[in-house]
């Protein structure tokens, strides 16, 4: 195909898409995507910028031509599949096309027998999950807007939940992957196996890249056994007594699926009670559920905490109504970010914010921060004062070897601050990574660390 100039496409550039997908409604001009939709997107985006359309290619084919024509073109592209994350990390420069993956969503291969499955990019968590529970199996992770989101997008992101208490993050869950290279070119890595050493392992190297190393296309997961019984306790009280709650259930024998500290309006918004609190849950046969719970109990009622046990439809509503509490915002100023933390600072940082929550083990969590007006002065090395993202938060963090990286928040904020406040030494060859991926830039330029 002859290439356009390098001005950015407007009109023009739907026709190129057009002959590749070749459907109605496949492309859709900016001007006539939904409202709510273009707010998704322009929350992803540097202001004063648009792009020209969005392409909904259908196969793994048509993915592949529509990103090989943006390249051949000069075309700069922001991949997602549901828009359901679109306003987490950077804001993405000079975007001309939005490539979406969610009519690419059909289900490969569920090998019941080997605990595995294959599934393309745009197949939504929630119609996976579904699809699993036929089988008595379930795939091991928890997203944000688990309805919404798309298997796809939860890779791009490294977007899990509490359950990596017991089953790991994404990546340890990931056997294989295939995308499409900046350039058109579909790759592969990994297998349809879970005992899989071949090659390099490109799925960690995806997994969190934002689209800014290739458009996933198809992913390879272990799976695991739907359990027998489930329960969960929850126990809450002064800061002291749930960090000693929290020590002792970290050095004992007992194995939650999940469990987290939860900052004290967390606790009061859910109803659970006053103070801090430590929520449990374990998942086994259900002797092994009873007896675990209440040895969690016993513990926080010598440590003079209140607790309650969570079972059957009480519990779902539990888990459900804390998940849509910690990422749901009352209102668009608000700031959701993502930390890090030693796990024996988790109620230390808790004590200093309204509404968050950090996972025991890991401490790894989330925080709602009000508005920028929390944005705090600090110091330079030469004195100068300056503004950082929660600046004595964010420090605060990486004195306990931590970080703090803001996923969600106003565009005019993002523009202020920097959004993932890295420090460490990598950023050259996270660079150089980006180079050998996509060394005209074309892929979600901005979104990632360093403005990659």
């Amino acid at each position: 195909m002859k290439a356009m100039s390098n001005d950015k496409p407007q009109g023009v550039c739907a026709s190129y898409f057009a002959s590749i997908v070749g459907e109605e409604n496949a492309v859709c001009l900016w001007e006539n995507i939904e409202l709510g939709q273009q707010k998704r997107i322009q929350q992803a985006i540097a202001s004063g910028n648009s792009p020209s359309c969005i392409v909904y290619p259908r196969s793994q084919e048509q993915l592949a031509a529509v990103i090989a024509t943006a390249h051949t073109n000069n075309w700069r592209v922001l991949s997602c599949g549901s828009g359901s994350k679109l306003s987490w990390g950077g804001l993405v420069k000079g975007v001309d096309v939005v490539v979406s993956t969610e009519r690419i969503n059909q289900l490969i291969e569920h090998a019941v027998g080997d605990f595995t499955v294959t599934v393309e990019a745009g197949m939504k968590f929630s119609h996976l999950q579904a699809l699993l529970g036929k089988s008595r199996q379930f795939l091991a992770i928890d997203p944000t807007a688990p309805e919404s989101a798309t298997i796809g997008g939860i890779v791009a992101t490294g977007d899990t939940g509490s359950l990596r208490q017991r089953y790991g993050s994404v990546r340890d869950q990931l056997l294989g992957i295939t995308f499409v290279r900046a350039d058109g070119q579909v790759a592969k890595a990994g297998g349809r196996v879970v005992k899989n050493v071949a090659g390099y392992d490109l799925m960690k190297l995806l997994t969190g890249s934002y689209g800014t190393l290739g458009v996933i296309s198809q992913l390879t997961f272990r799976l695991y056994p739907l359990p027998e019984a489930s329960g969960t306790v929850v126990l809450t009280g002064s800061a002291e007594a749930v960090s000693q709650a929290a020590n002792i259930l970290r050095g004992s024998a007992l194995t939650p699926v999940q469990a987290d500290l939860l900052s004290t309006k967390l606790v009061s918004s859910l109803g659970l009670g006053q103070g801090l609190g430590l929520i449990a849950r374990f998942q086994s046969i259900n002797e092994s559920v009873k007896e675990q719970s209440n040895r969690v109990l016993e513990v926080g009622q010598k440590l003079g905490l209140d607790g309650a046990i969570f079972a059957d439809d009480d519990e779902v509503t539990l888990w459900q109504r804390l998940q849509e509490r910690i990422h749901t915002t009352a209102t668009e100023s608000v700031i959701t970010c993502k930390i890090g933390v030693l796990p024996t600072a988790a109620v230390e940082i808790l004590t200093q914010v309204e509404l968050g929550l950090i996972h025991i083990s890991s401490g790894l969590g989330l925080l709602q921060l009000e508005d920028k007006n929390q944005v705090l002065k600090v110091r330079d090395e030469l004195g100068s004062a300056k503004s950082d993202a929660y600046g004595g938060l964010r420090l605060r963090t990486q004195a306990h070897r931590g970080f703090l990286t803001i996923l969600s928040a106003p565009v005019t904020v993002k523009q202020q601050i920097d959004v993932w406040g890295y420090t460490e030494n990598a950023l050259p060859l996270m660079r150089r990574i980006k180079e050998q991926f996509d060394s005209k830039n074309i892929l979600s330029p901005g979104r990632f660390v360093g403005g990659i």
